[in-house]
């Protein structure tokens, strides 16, 4: 696989000869579907949660008010990945959006690649986007090969000709919520943002058709995410497998385009997170069943979930899954300790980033030292 070494190192991606480009369907998600080592009765039990109106189970945070609307903010998100399961294509997860409208007839008038990267941006931004950055299509990080979800066998990842760009857009996920991990009620958080991104990917890619260039709209499916992230300078990889934004910390969803619409490419912004994430233990320290790593990044690969040849912070994703599934929701305890998972609107909060991405780091790590503890989620509903 051909190497990127200036861009690479821009973006503090390192990877090894021994690189291999992902198969989805050893993601660990679609594993629990097919793999008998990750597929128990818990794990189906955990997909069928949320198609029910409710799952309630004991505790704050898991009563059937919680399920309700955890379940309630996935619908349009469900309604869009669930319209051609006939044809095993499960749009949005294993498949990409199906393009709802054609490309236009008349090539319209663009102008430059850096002037339609900024409109690009004000129309992300118009539908909802919270961030919005582009990046060159590497083809290392495009799945080797999708998902054929009838039977879940291996089924070609074709993209249109000509893709040259990849348009990575961020959406904040709500902070209340997020404080109330692990809960099904911050199970709401996560499902709110993948329907927004449903419409908002579905719209700027849309748009990018009406200019007669192709535009294909991608949620989890076609791509590794995290790195076309990251080398459109929205952030920087941290210790919890997450990127790491300056506006919203780690607490984000991201969706992508593919496109050949001439842009301009970001430049990868590494401010020092990295730096922090050597110092900082939050995530692994607080993670229920230690799925998550301590010390340097290293080189992954071992596991059929993780991807062969990158030297970075992996985690373990049986492990991970596994406690998803005994809750019945998603687990974000790392989001929720992360010292990045602030409010950077505030000025003591920038004032605080400031002193993470420098080297006073240890006072930063030191003054976050009483954050992140878990929101009670029956005072979210008792909230006016």
């Amino acid at each position: 696989m051909t190497s990127h070494p200036d861009t690479d190192a821009a973006a503090g991606i390192e990877t090894t000869p021994d690189f291999a480009r992902f198969a989805q369907r050893n993601d660990i998600f679609t594993r629990a579907f097919w793999d008998p080592t990750v597929r128990t009765k818990q794990t189906d039990a955990f997909f069928a949660s949320y198609r029910m109106e409710a799952a309630p189970r004991r505790g704050d945070g898991f009563t059937t008010r919680d399920f309700a609307l955890r379940n309630a903010a996935w619908l349009v998100s469900d309604i869009i990945s669930d319209r051609r399961a006939d044809a095993g294509t499960r749009e949005g997860f294993q498949a990409p959006i199906h393009n709802d409208t054609p490309v236009a007839p008349t090539r319209a008038d663009i102008g430059t690649p850096a002037d339609m990267a900024r409109e690009v941006k004000k129309v992300a931004a118009f539908f909802g986007a919270d961030l919005c950055g582009i990046t060159d299509a590497d083809p290392r990080f495009l799945y080797a090969t999708r998902v054929d979800t009838r039977d879940m066998t291996e089924a070609p990842n074709d993209l249109p000709e000509g893709i040259t760009s990849v348009i990575v857009m961020a959406h904040a996920m709500d902070a209340e919520l997020v404080d109330t991990y692990p809960s099904a009620l911050a199970g709401a958080a996560t499902g709110r943002e993948y329907s927004h991104e449903a419409a908002i990917v579905m719209q700027v890619a849309a748009y990018i058709r009406n200019l007669r260039y192709e535009a294909t709209a991608s949620m989890n499916d076609t791509g590794l995410v995290i790195p076309y992230a990251i080398k459109a300078g929205l952030g920087e990889y941290g210790r919890n497998q997450m990127v790491i934004t300056p506006q919203f910390g780690p607490r984000v969803r991201f969706s992508k385009i593919f496109t050949n619409l001439p842009l301009a490419h970001d430049a990868p912004r590494l401010p020092g997170v990295r730096a922090f994430c050597d110092i900082c233990t939050k995530c692994a320290d607080a993670c229920p069943v230690k799925a998550l790593p301590y010390g340097p990044p290293q080189i992954s690969g071992a596991d059929p979930s993780q991807i062969k040849g990158v030297r970075k912070w992996t985690s373990d994703a049986g492990k991970c899954f596994g406690f998803w599934a005994k809750m019945a929701s998603d687990c974000a305890i790392c989001m929720r300790v992360c010292p990045f998972n602030r409010d950077f609107s505030k000025r003591h909060h920038r004032v605080w980033l400031r002193l993470a991405l420098s080297p006073a780091r240890k006072l930063a790590l030191w003054l976050d030292r009483k954050r992140g503890g878990r929101a009670k989620p029956a005072q979210w509903w008792a909230r006016g």
